[in-house]
């Protein structure tokens, strides 16, 4: 029997690149198509357990569905209105947090050329321009941020239609798959099905609950730090969060620069600033492990990586999107033998002789107390 035709290794790297650059140029060409359909599938991922609750207590699938779909759009115009009221409160406001600004940073300014005897006067202006310009009414223009235009119609009102029929024809879609593959790769296939359902479901439920519950948490800090329009800025901040890593930092720019700019003392920057450790401490190791779970299991530079690659191909969405396509890919990683360095490279394991626990600090200070 002839030897199997071996493919230098040039060539199997030339494959690769090319299979990356026409990967990359068919997500860029048909953004516009993939990404409100790949939402879509995420967010029938989240509404999938209310659907079968309906569905296990004898409803129809078709009407399961519907009234899944509607309580979901219900909750979401309620935290929109609220989001919207509390930025008419806001807005209404920047006039005079424009002038609180500028008068802060003459006063900054002031206190830093008297430490230092520095004259900084180009450098100020720009610092007020700054400011100006992020507490303008243009920067919280809903036409200007959003451009009403054709395809962000077609994506809000084509989402809902992508929703009902993947829960309506989830059990087809699981037979397509099944029939694409040979009797004796059924199992694994279904395997790697109720696997990936299970990661996404446990992500998408998960990811919302911890935004609420750091709704809550922000809020209430913001309140008790004393910084103006409390509610807003714990809303937008917690929001951020839905883009892992990234969201909490993010998150809490503007409050910050809020409390630097616009309050009457440095100490609410502090204050700020201690919260934002709290909670980034809350969200890292007590929200999202308990909630979200260790079924996404990748590690943390991955992630960054992947939030990095979908923020550059399709922008917020794919920022949002990176982390579950990237948990779909460990998982067909540790199912298909030929995908095994692709779900260790993608995989938490590794690196535990590395890593920093509870016990290994006390085996130190153990260690270091008895020399």
């Amino acid at each position: 029997m002839p030897d199997k035709l071996k493919i230098p290794l040039i060539v199997n790297l030339v494959l690769v690149l090319l299979f990356i650059w026409l990967s990359y140029h068919m997500l860029s060409e048909f953004r516009n198509y993939l990404y409100p359909l790949t939402l879509g599938g995420l967010f029938a991922y989240l509404l999938y357990p209310m659907s079968s609750f309906f569905e296990d207590r004898g409803l129809p699938r078709i009407m399961a569905n519907i009234f899944s779909i509607l309580i979901g759009m219900i909750f979401l115009s309620g935290v929109g209105f609220f989001i919207y009221k509390q930025l008419g409160f806001f807005t209404a406001d920047l006039p005079g947090l424009q002038k609180t600004a500028a008068l802060n940073i003459n006063v900054i300014f002031s206190n830093i050329t008297n430490l230092t005897g520095i004259h900084t006067p180009e450098l100020k202006e720009q610092f007020k321009l700054i400011a100006s310009n992020l507490l303008s009414l243009e920067s919280f223009n809903f036409k200007n941020t959003f451009n009403t235009t054709f395809q962000t119609l077609f994506t809000f009102g084509i989402m809902p239609v992508y929703v009902f029929f993947l829960l309506f024809y989830r059990n087809k879609f699981k037979e397509f798959l099944l029939m694409l593959v040979a009797d004796s790769k059924h199992a694994l296939t279904v395997r790697i099905i109720e696997e990936i359902n299970q990661v996404t479901v446990q992500y998408m439920t998960g990811v919302f609950k911890v935004v609420g519950i750091l709704i809550v948490l922000n809020s209430t800090g913001f309140l008790i730090i004393g910084l103006k329009h409390a509610f807003f800025l714990g809303i937008m901040a917690a929001i951020m969060n839905f883009i892992p890593y990234y969201g909490t930092i993010i998150g809490y720019f503007f409050p910050l620069f809020i409390a630097i700019f616009t309050m009457s003392s440095p100490s609410y920057a502090f204050l700020v600033i201690i919260q934002f450790i709290i909670v980034q401490f809350t969200e890292n190791n007590l929200l999202t492990p308990n909630i979200v779970g260790s079924h996404v299991n990748i590690n943390p530079f991955m992630i960054i990586l992947s939030i990095t690659l979908g923020g550059f191909i399709w922008g917020l969405p794919g920022m949002f999107i990176a982390v579950p396509v990237a948990a779909i890919f460990r998982v067909l990683g540790d199912n298909i033998p030929q995908l095994a360095p692709v779900g260790y490279l993608l995989g938490s394991s590794g690196v535990e002789e590395h890593n920093v626990s509870l016990e290994k600090i006390n085996h130190f200070f153990k260690k270091f107390t008895k020399k």
